[in-house]
């Protein structure tokens, strides 16, 4: 039978070979073992959601930290940037920032100079928004609720296909030597049966 319920077919014998009297020791092992796959795939996934959740909540304490020590500032560009402010790839696209000496105040007036980004081709003077930390240091954005969300999902998928990837794996491995011993034990008997067949 072909389409969609042939193929259905096919998978619940090889999942359940059942009496049949074809079926040998080996399809029986390889059922167990897709059985126990399959199993584990789903018993991993209510552990995978309890490692997204705990990798979303470190990432909001995170988070909140970050946004509590830093706070948005604007730096002035000292130099022009090098650089055309449009990519020479013909698609039009604004090219890539650089680096570009600038300076800024903290909370307390001190003036800071370092490394800021800027679009590409911006004069001296160009106004850039930054992030300081506590001591009016550059410092990275703080993450956001969205990417706190998006690392815990992520991280729920890939310890989930990890999981899987691992089970599949070995019943891959299993399946394989199986077929092998199979086809072994298949040219013994078609060897056996040629050399009966001469007497």
């Amino acid at each position: 039978m072909r389409g969609p319920s042939g193929r259905i077919a096919r998978f619940g014998r090889r999942v359940h070979p059942g009496r049949n009297p074809l079926a040998r020791a080996g399809d029986r092992v390889e059922a167990l073992l897709l059985l126990l796959a399959i199993a584990g795939a789903i018993l991993a996934i209510p552990f995978a959601a309890a490692f997204g959740s705990e990798t979303y909540a470190a990432q909001t304490t995170r988070a909140a930290e970050e946004r509590a020590t830093r706070h948005p500032a604007t730096a002035v560009s000292l130099e022009a940037a090098s650089g055309q402010p449009y990519s020479t790839d013909g698609a039009g696209a604004p090219a890539a920032q650089t680096s570009v000496p600038a300076a800024w105040f903290d909370t307390r007036g001190t003036r800071h100079t370092g490394e800021v980004l800027a679009d590409p081709g911006s004069p001296a003077g160009t106004r850039v928004s930054v992030w300081l930390d506590q001591r009016g240091e550059l410092a990275a954005e703080p993450l956001s609720p969205s990417t706190s969300a998006a690392d815990g999902v992520f991280a729920a998928i890939l310890l989930w296909s990890a999981i899987t990837g691992a089970l599949v794996g070995l019943y891959a491995t299993v399946r394989f030597i199986v077929t092998r011993f199979h086809a072994a034990a298949w040219d013994r008997a078609w060897s056996q049966a040629r050399h009966d067949s001469r007497f």
